[in-house]
């Protein structure tokens, strides 16, 4: 009997929380490789946590986290003969291609392995490792089809400048850097007809030396314009030569954009067999009297839509051909003519005419008292009429018409109405100062760019 009592008294115990805890305790020691950083020879390491919060997926968010830190042990080493050397003297443009390099490595991380996993109520961790035997490799054998690849473009493309196709060349020289351009921190030495080169410096420097072979002009360079497109009637034309021959430079990639000033200029072309392209400029947006665009090689173009963050880092450092077309911008000369009434009695605050004219003026444009000495006339009829009194409170209608017409032939550009706009107050002439009040807010926000982009078409 006392046997028996002494067993259900262990049974007891052995099934009490206190119990069930200390065994959980034990199956559940933190591991070593979470107090500190688990050095192993041979290998990359990486550990992640995710947060037990209830808002998403932990252990998805560990493994993330784990690969990311996988990924910052593998570092870009930037040889000193490398092209990185040669085109960057303060190493800022080193320091944002191992950005770029370490971002994208990624996608070159195969046959990595989870060692260990551990968690507890509030975090779950990942372990991973990948060997730097393995990885080495996979980059060798990754390394050489690239050399290979990048090796083929390179001769097509000197094949293609020795045959008197510079575009073609570039296109060419572009897809042997592609295919080489995770491996600039690298001199890569190749035999090419009976010398040693170093092959991602001589496609860029081949690049850079057909960009100096080619010239830009605009004619004509300079031009006067009025800020009203309507009124310009004016083709800028740019040409790209072949410096040596003289010869035109069909299908070459060019791209157009404001240097000085703004407004809207059609960015890409393409030359035609002439060399040609037309600049189109629809609008200048800038008051200022002189303004400048710039016509370059576009060398993003031959990457197509989405150039790699490397090429674009590279190609930035390229010296392009440039024609600069200088513009000469003549303000539009406008006459105003206002009525103002506030309950049929004329306003001596003219606030719509007021915010109208400091708003063109601020866009730049000049005024004149004389109506036949300008280009533009710009008529404001406005008024305010009682509307309903409810108890207290009295409401007010504010309507107003803006009209933008051509002073030489009278033609109607802009037309616009605010149309009984509400204002509500203790009298009738306060509540009228408030519908125009209202009426600003309106004219500012809506009508006035309106107004201002018809003028500027």
């Amino acid at each position: 009997m006392a046997k028996k009592l002494f067993y259900l008294l262990f049974l007891a115990v052995a099934c009490s929380p206190s119990a069930t805890t200390v065994k959980t305790d034990l199956q559940n020691t933190r591991p070593a490789w979470l107090s500190a950083n688990p050095q192993q020879s041979g290998y990359y390491i990486g550990r992640g946590q995710g947060i037990k919060d209830g808002t998403n997926n932990y252990i998805q968010a560990a493994k993330k986290s784990a690969f990311e830190d996988l990924i910052s042990e593998i570092k870009v080493t930037v040889s000193s003969s490398s092209v990185l050397t040669q085109i960057d003297a303060n190493k800022e443009f080193q320091e944002k291609y191992e950005q770029i390099i370490q971002t994208t490595a990624a996608d070159d991380i195969q046959e990595f392995e989870q060692v260990d996993s551990w968690e507890d109520e509030k975090t779950y961790w990942v372990y991973y490792r990948l060997s730097r035997e393995r990885y080495r490799q996979i980059k060798d054998e990754q390394k050489r089809n690239a050399i290979t690849l990048g090796m083929d473009f390179f001769v097509k493309a000197k094949q293609a400048d020795r045959s008197g196709e510079p575009v073609q060349a570039l296109a060419f020289y572009y897809q042997g850097f592609r295919a080489l351009e995770k491996y600039l921190a690298e001199p890569i030495r190749i035999d090419f007809e009976g010398k040693e080169i170093l092959l991602t410096n001589e496609i860029i420097a081949s690049m850079q030396f057909i960009l100096e072979k080619i010239q830009l002009t605009a004619n004509p360079s300079e031009i006067m314009l009025n800020r009203r497109m309507v009124q310009n009637d004016q083709t800028v034309l740019v040409t790209a030569l072949d410096k040596a021959s003289k010869k035109p430079v069909t299908d070459l990639p060019l791209r157009a954009a404001f240097e000085k000033g703004a407004g809207d200029v059609f960015p890409d072309y393409k030359t035609g067999q002439n060399g040609q392209i037309k600049v189109l400029l629809t609008k200048i947006g800038s008051r200022d009297i002189e303004q400048k665009i710039g016509v370059t090689v576009n060398m993003l173009s031959f990457a197509g839509d989405q150039p790699s963050p490397v090429y674009a880092l590279v190609s930035s450092k390229m010296v392009t051909p440039k024609a600069v077309i200088l513009m000469k911008v003549q303000r539009p000369l406008v006459y105003l003519s206002s009525i103002e009434k506030s309950l049929g009695t004329d306003k001596s605050n003219q606030q719509l005419t007021n915010r109208v004219k400091n708003y063109l003026a601020n866009a730049g444009f000049e005024f004149t008292e004389q109506k036949d000495k300008a280009e533009l006339w710009v008529d404001i009829n406005s008024n305010s009429e009682k509307g309903a009194q409810s108890g207290s409170i009295f409401i007010t209608y504010v309507t107003a018409v803006i009209r933008v017409s051509t002073v030489k032939d009278n033609k109607e550009i802009y037309a616009t109405t605010l149309d009984r706009v509400k204002g509500y107050s203790l009298d009738y002439e306060r509540s009228s100062q408030e519908a125009y009040n209202k009426s600003l807010e309106t004219l500012e926000k809506e009508k006035l760019p309106e107004l201002l982009n018809a003028i500027l078409q």
